[in-house]
């Protein structure tokens, strides 16, 4: 059963949230870190993403760049931009995007339930990105940003958060630049705390939405220390890691779409006349089209969008695999027309997030970067949950969800 763990958050003043309140490091590269950081010290990315104070010739994975994170973290203390909680909360984030809120209770997750597998996975890691993450947690000793979970929603569990936010004012509350709205509460009721941590003991499992990375690493770093501790009892802090637990039913996942570089040395016709062998073909014209059912996809080449129905014989919908639109596309399309055997390294496709809208996707392939653009239909949480519970790995780049957690609302520290 699933572990939830208050804690001692260390958290920015109301005042200052606003500022220190950054995008995850993985959303940002370097050049974007700086630009959004620029004249504002606050910003969570001076810790999350060091290397923006140092030259820009400097290695993002030099030893220098994970110390001018460890010296950045003991400043954001020591200048009172970060301050410990008195005592273990649990807490509340809302997120509102496009109208909707959702609510994650904030908590610590368990090593020992990444280890027996108690918290699923959907993709694979990388092992240079889980390295470079397990140094930042290694040299300063904490979760600096949360990982995103989600579990099978609980009525006990979504009446007890309802009840709270109606009966108590919001520690921060605000709007980011994006339009996205953060609303964050402390719960330091200890009856509410144990109560919420009982009924979380029910759940047979969690699951992680968003952060395989950050989550792998939180782990294992935690998994080292314990190992290193002759003394080990199970209860020390680095035993747990910081993750916002979403039910499932509020969560938004929304297309990932492709885009290609070319056609593989076909011509325009031969090329629709190899996809016509596992689609149906409707030529839609130039206003954008959106697949709108699961099996469903929208292509735009040369100026034209296209709709493409997969035919029968093509999915399985009997594999939680098999029955996933970026499965088809990788076997129908991807792979044997178009050559691309590696998604994960091939330097002729790139993954767009449907945030962007298909806009997006016209406009890289009218300046010319790129040469056809395909549209998916969203994975469902449902597809998500049956992937995990088989211990199958989604293909690559297949789920986007938004609106995506600011990091700096609160952090947790291993000892």
């Amino acid at each position: 059963m699933a572990v939830l763990k208050a804690f001692k958050g260390l958290r920015p003043p109301a005042d200052l949230v606003e500022k220190v309140a950054s995008r995850p490091y993985d959303v940002l590269n370097s050049d974007e870190a700086r630009q959004e950081a620029a004249g504002n010290d606050y910003s969570l990315l001076h810790i999350i993403k060091p290397e923006i104070d140092l030259d820009s010739s400097v290695d993002v994975h030099a030893p220098e760049v994970y110390e001018k994170a460890k010296e950045n973290f003991l400043k954001f203390q020591q200048m009172g931009w970060l301050k410990e909680d008195e005592d273990e909360y649990l807490y509340i984030y809302g997120q509102t995007m496009w109208g909707k809120t959702q609510y994650g209770l904030v908590g610590c997750a368990s090593v020992d339930d990444y280890l027996n597998n108690v918290i699923k996975k959907h993709e694979l890691t990388r092992p240079d990105k889980e390295e470079d993450r397990m140094k930042h947690v290694r040299i300063n000793n904490a979760n600096l940003e949360p990982v995103f979970f989600s579990y099978p929603a609980v009525t006990e569990i979504d009446d007890i958060i309802k009840a709270f936010i109606l009966n108590n004012v919001p520690e921060y509350d605000f709007v980011a630049d994006d339009g996205i709205g953060h609303h964050f509460w402390v719960i330091n009721d200890k009856g509410i705390i144990s109560s919420l941590i009982e009924l979380f003991d029910q759940i047979p499992s969690t699951y992680v939405a968003d952060g395989h990375h950050r989550t792998a690493a939180a782990a294992l770093v935690g998994k080292e220390k314990r190992e290193n501790n002759p003394n080990h009892t199970g209860n020390e802090e680095y035993n747990f890691f910081l993750a916002v637990h979403f039910p499932d039913d509020q969560l938004t996942i929304i297309d990932y779409n492709r885009v290609v570089k070319d056609l593989n040395g076909l011509s325009l016709p031969a090329f629709l006349s190899r996809i016509e062998q596992g689609f149906t073909v409707v030529e839609k014209g130039a206003d954008i089209y959106k697949p709108s059912q699961l099996h469903e996809f929208s292509m735009y080449l040369e100026g034209k969008w296209y709709g493409l129905t997969a035919k029968e014989g093509t999915y399985d919908d009997n594999d939680p695999i098999g029955v996933l639109d970026v499965t088809i596309l990788t076997n129908q399309v991807l792979e044997p027309i178009l050559g691309i055997d590696d998604l994960r390294r091939s330097q002729r496709i790139d993954f767009v997030g449907g945030i962007r809208g298909l806009e997006e996707l016209q406009k890289r392939v009218d300046s010319g970067e790129m040469k056809v653009a395909f549209a998916l239909f969203p994975v469902s949480m449902k597809q998500l949950i049956d992937i995990a519970d088989s211990g199958n790995i989604m293909p690559p780049k297949t789920t986007w969800f938004e609106p995506k957690l600011r990091s700096g609302l609160v952090v947790h520290k291993l000892d």
